[in-house]
């Protein structure tokens, strides 16, 4: 299978509509302006009600240069084990409005 060819089954398979659609759903019903806290835990509630698996405060560790660097950051939310810290992430900022503008799609190592 070419680089590409595998590029856009990985694309093709991921979740992001559906992610993308909660958090547009958390922000219609809170609006903009509270803490991360509270669209997390909306968030949350709707990745739920969509039948998605997910895991909350995912610790991601790192690599340099063949040795272990240790925890480099807490991933809020790892969806179908496709979706951030993985090869496909969304950078979802509730205080965009709409949410839509403030979503980033980052592609790793693709």
């Amino acid at each position: 299978m070419t680089q590409r060819a595998q590029s856009e089954d990985i694309l093709d398979l991921d979740c992001s509509r559906e992610i993308i659609g909660a958090a547009v759903e958390v922000q219609r019903v809170l609006g903009v302006g509270l803490l991360e806290s509270a669209y997390a835990a909306a968030l949350e509630i709707e990745l739920s009600h969509a039948d998605l698996n997910y895991r909350r405060e995912v610790p991601v560790y790192g690599r340099y240069k063949s040795h272990d660097i240790g925890l480099l950051y807490r991933a809020d939310f790892i969806v179908e084990r496709s979706v951030s810290g993985h090869k496909l992430g969304l950078l979802i900022n509730f205080h965009a409005f709409p949410v839509t503008k403030g979503i980033q799609r980052l592609v790793n190592n693709l």
